[in-house]
């Protein structure tokens, strides 16, 4: 019965490109019209129904423990297939209102307390240091690359990102800035030892905060820096600037307005903030259950309409957003390329089962930004009208003499 529904599914839903799919018995079934090609190996005949039921999370887990086959060259184009031809909305009905009830409840089960928010980031970034080495940047930067050229190297596209960030910061020598999510220290190092300012950051992940105070140590830094093992809801200080790169994604859903107006507090009135975060552009969608099972438990990618309504909530600017397309698909392309050409050594820390989790997971969020409505955002924010450019000439100019960094007079004149 089960390879009965499922074939008829996947006549369904497969509109463009063809897949090529063995059964467990040993039968082999094409769908689609042709064009760009995919083909997977079902093993286990229980497999079939949990495909029909809860197809995404039944993908990854099938994966995962061997039942479905893919050679590992080969899943990003079987991952690319499905999710191209899953954004026709062409999947059965009770598979749609499954995800459309899940994308309903989630302001009940992200309630991420502070307690459950450090247990859910020690989840993903605790698991060992040395994992990470192995695919990031020397700087272990965990977050989209800026390609200011498709040939730049990873270490060269993350520091373009740094770059970038700093630009929009409007730094001076002496400011006092916040870095929420400060990951291994990366960005807090960049903004203390090249823009003379002092940061403070904070993590939830304790191996972050030893490698992020261990690096600051031998650079020289410690003195500009100060890691905190502590959740910025509970900070009190106020901040010239704060930065944020990948941790709106971790807030949850019933959090975005409680997110936004920290920083409205935490941010000095001639402040500016800087937001980078995954985002979709398009409606408000339920996080994949495999991701929220065994990657983010607790995160959550909102939507470009839902992080405008949480920042309308407060007192804050929305100076200037941009969305940065075509950006991350290439940077996790990377990490996927680092992460298979290290295989021995990651063979020497983890099982076959956790390898095909990792190759999954940076496979499926690469073919996820690649083939759907998902980018990066960067959301400017500042209390003031003038405290930041009314142009982005500033943010290209390299010549100090045509620096526009600075408001003109008139318009500090009109703001006040």
């Amino acid at each position: 019965m089960w390879e009965t529904v499922l074939d008829r599914m996947l006549h369904r839903l497969i509109v463009t490109g063809r897949l090529r799919v063995t059964y467990p018995e040993g039968t082999v079934r094409d769908y689609g019209p042709g064009g760009a090609e995919a083909e997977v190996v079902l093993k286990e005949a229980r497999l079939l129904r949990d495909l029909c039921l809860r197809p995404v999370l039944a993908l990854g887990e099938g994966y995962m423990d061997g039942r479905l086959q893919v050679p590992p060259d080969r899943l990003y184009d079987l991952l690319a297939l499905l999710i191209r031809n899953q954004q026709a909305g062409r999947l059965p009905v009770w598979v749609n209102a499954v995800h459309a009830l899940r994308g309903q409840l989630r302001g009940l089960v992200q309630r991420n307390t502070p307690l459950l928010s450090q247990r859910n980031v020690q989840h993903h970034y605790d698991i060992s240091d040395d994992l990470y080495r192995l695919f990031l940047d020397r700087d272990m930067q965990y977050s989209c690359a800026y390609f200011t050229d498709p040939d730049l190297s990873l270490e060269e596209a993350q520091q373009a990102k740094k770059d970038h960030i700093a630009q929009k910061l409007l730094l001076k020598p002496g400011m006092r800035v916040l870095d929420i999510g400060c990951g291994w220290g990366g960005m807090a190092l960049t903004l203390a030892r090249d823009h003379g300012v002092h940061v403070t950051g904070v993590t939830l992940s304790e191996n972050q905060l030893a490698t992020a105070r261990r690096r600051a140590a031998e650079e020289g830094l410690a003195d500009r820096t100060d890691f905190r093992l502590l959740d910025y809801r509970l900070l009190q200080d106020r901040f010239d600037r704060i930065v944020s790169v990948g941790m709106l994604e971790h807030v949850g859903a019933p959090h975005l307005h409680d997110y936004f107006a920290k920083l409205d507090d935490l941010l000095a009135p001639e402040g500016v903030a800087l937001v980078h975060s995954i985002g979709h552009v398009s409606p408000p969608a339920a996080t994949s259950a495999w991701i929220d099972r065994y990657i983010f438990p607790g995160g959550y990618v909102p939507s470009l309409s839902e992080v405008a309504a949480a920042v309308e909530r407060t007192g804050l600017w929305a100076a200037d957003v941009e969305v940065l397309r075509g950006h991350y698909g290439p940077t996790l392309n990377h990490w996927r390329q680092r992460f298979e050409a290290a295989l021995p050594r990651v063979r020497a820390m983890y099982d076959e089962r956790f390898i095909r989790m990792w190759r999954f997971y940076l496979a499926v969020c690469e073919a996820a930004f690649e083939e759907s409505f998902q980018a990066v955002f960067h959301m400017q924010l500042s209390h003031r009208q003038y405290a930041v450019p009314v142009t982005r000439d500033y943010l290209y100019q390299r010549d100090p003499a045509h620096d526009h960094s600075r408001p003109r007079e008139g318009m500090l004149h009109a703001a006040q």
